[in-house]
């Protein structure tokens, strides 16, 4: 019991630690009622991850996928399944750094011990713009996609879903 409450301590005190390298700003608004018949528009949230966007001038993801589970029996259309499914793979990936990634986590503990741990991960965005960099097969049975994005086209597509996202609010 003693052990299980250091280690909790410890780990917030890592979490914390970890939070210190995130530059972060709150900006307070006051919002008065409208006097004209337009409403102002809406100023886009600070982005926690600004600064690591502006470091960077394309963003790189790679996908995979393996050919032998492809769902057909003919062996040239597994390879094209296979192709198709790690060019997905890539684009899943690029949402990912464009979006984020969001997750769920549950975790059930009984008598101080862990019983179950669940994890659900969800990606959902629109990439457009994407470049096609190479198909590669890797090995025997895996093809390896990579795309790239130039990092003013996610500066647009952000822009996009923070637009989207004020005018679903309303």
């Amino acid at each position: 019991m003693k052990h299980i409450s250091s280690i909790l301590s410890l780990c917030g005190v890592v979490l914390l630690q970890a939070c210190q390298g995130f530059p972060m700003r709150v900006e307070t608004t006051v919002v008065t009622p409208p006097v004209a018949a337009e409403p102002a528009p809406a100023k886009p949230p600070v982005s926690m991850v600004s600064p690591m966007m502006e470091k960077r001038e394309t963003f790189v993801a790679t996908g995979y996928s393996v050919i032998s589970v492809q769902n057909s029996k003919n062996p040239s259309q597994q390879r094209l399944l296979a192709i198709r499914a790690s060019k997905l793979d890539a684009y899943r990936s690029l949402t990912e750094q464009v979006y984020g990634q969001q997750l769920d986590a549950t975790t059930t503990v009984a008598d101080m011990t862990v019983i179950n741990d669940n994890f659900r991960a969800r990606v959902e965005g629109v990439v457009y713009g994407a470049q096609l960099v190479s198909i590669t097969p890797v090995g025997e049975d895996t093809y390896e996609t990579t795309l790239s994005l130039d990092r003013q086209v996610v500066m647009d597509l952000r822009a996009l879903y923070l637009s989207q996202l004020a005018l679903r609010s309303r």
